[in-house]
């Protein structure tokens, strides 16, 4: 059995090298055209470049997001931007339309992934995307287990499965509520999220009905933490992050807690153990609640919020690590910290505390306060650290 692959979102060239850096085996990107996440800061084509140059390098791949549902208008520039893609070498596209999917098995040498807005919930539709010649199928995240090993039983084509994220509150690439409210599309990637505003609920008689909290249909999270044994023995080919929006702290640690429950759960199979301690984790780096969703088939009032919710912005990250000369680490400022503070330091393979006695600018003029944004920073450190590595405030 192959191993695993570790699928990581990255909205731009920085993201992109700390998915890497913390585990990841591949990435997801999106360009500046045809691409689901608009609001992202995506990739231009140089930028594609480098980013596939640096994952080649370590031997991992990158996988581009060209999942837009298509208009005639836009079909003249299709076929050039997937030859650029095809050239710069990138490993598969993610799509959905079916005329991307043509053109690119039928004019370029692109490898395609079939995205998660072709919402493919049963084996027949996975057959017939086979028979197309697409090689692997981002299954809809409103998949049970029982489904999941039900095509890949049935269908010999690799399958690839979120793991970790937002969910949508209706199937995968079938919601129009943003697009009829807002007229923001949310299939070509101007999604205003509906289902995660506040609404008024009324009787029969359009009584209002009042209630502790106003209410919404909100989606918590998912989290396949406690499964990723299960979906390693399901033989399933890619577990996927969603995040293109998330932030770098969130990208890394997410990133981080996975590859640590996947290669421990191959070192020693018969000795595994769930580590709450990541779940932990998971949980502080995010804003909202995270269940297992649909996998179990018991999707119930549990997996939303009905009632209201807080989503508090995560202020626990609070620098990355440019440089490490052997005494002082440099760092580009995120988050307010001072002398006196208590930190930690994480990075693959690494996490230590440090308390603050001294910090300097990057002129070594003393600080007692990080108060500016990317502030670049000196803090001396006795163990090494690396570029990448990132503090957090300890909790």
């Amino acid at each position: 059995m192959e191993k695993i692959e570790l699928l990581a979102p990255a909205g731009d060239l920085e993201r992109l090298k700390v998915a890497l850096h913390y585990g990841a085996d591949a990435v997801y990107i999106g360009g500046n055209i045809l691409s689901l996440r608009a609001n992202a800061q995506n990739f231009s084509l140089e930028d594609i470049k480098e980013g596939v140059e640096f994952a080649h390098k370590l031997n991992k791949k990158v996988y581009v997001t060209v999942n837009i549902v298509v208009h005639n208008k836009e079909l003249k520039h299709i076929e050039d931007y997937l030859k650029e893609l095809d050239k710069l070498n990138v490993d598969a596209i993610i799509a959905s339309d079916p005329a991307i999917i043509n053109i690119a098995l039928t004019k370029t040498n692109l490898h395609v992934h079939l995205s998660t807005q072709a919402c493919t919930t049963n084996k027949e539709a996975a057959i017939f995307w086979k028979n197309k010649g697409v090689e692997r199928i981002v299954l809809a995240r409103e998949e049970s287990k029982e489904d999941i090993l039900d095509i890949k039983n049935n269908v010999d084509i690799e399958l690839e499965c979120f793991i970790h994220g937002a969910m949508c509150s209706s199937y995968s690439g079938r919601c129009v509520l943003s697009n009829y409210l807002t007229n923001r599309d949310a299939n070509r990637g101007g999604c205003s999220q509906i289902c995660r505003w506040d609404f008024d609920l009324l009787d029969e008689n359009k009584n209002p009905i009042k209630g502790e909290k106003p209410f919404t249909f909100c989606t918590k999270d998912l989290s396949m933490l406690k499964y990723i044994p299960d979906m390693i023995e399901m033989n399933i080919s890619s577990l996927k992050i969603e995040g293109r929006m998330r932030s770098l702290y969130y990208v890394a640690t997410v990133v981080g807690i996975y590859r640590k429950a996947i290669d421990e759960y191959y070192h020693n199979k018969e000795k595994y153990e769930y580590n709450k301690e990541y779940e932990r984790i998971l949980r502080n780096c995010a804003n909202r609640d995270n269940v297992p969703q649909f996998f179990n088939n018991k999707y119930d009032e549990t997996c939303s919020y009905y009632n209201g919710r807080q989503e508090i912005s995560n202020q626990d990250f609070l620098g990355i690590i440019l440089d490490y000369d052997g005494k002082y680490m440099t760092i580009e400022q995120r988050n307010y910290f001072k002398v006196g503070d208590t930190i930690e330091i994480f990075g693959p393979n690494k996490e230590y505390t440090l308390k603050i006695k001294e910090m300097y600018d990057e002129d070594m003029n003393p600080l007692d306060v990080a108060r500016h944004p990317r502030q670049i920073i000196k803090i001396r450190v006795e163990k090494k650290v690396e570029k990448w590595d990132l503090i957090r405030i300890k909790k």
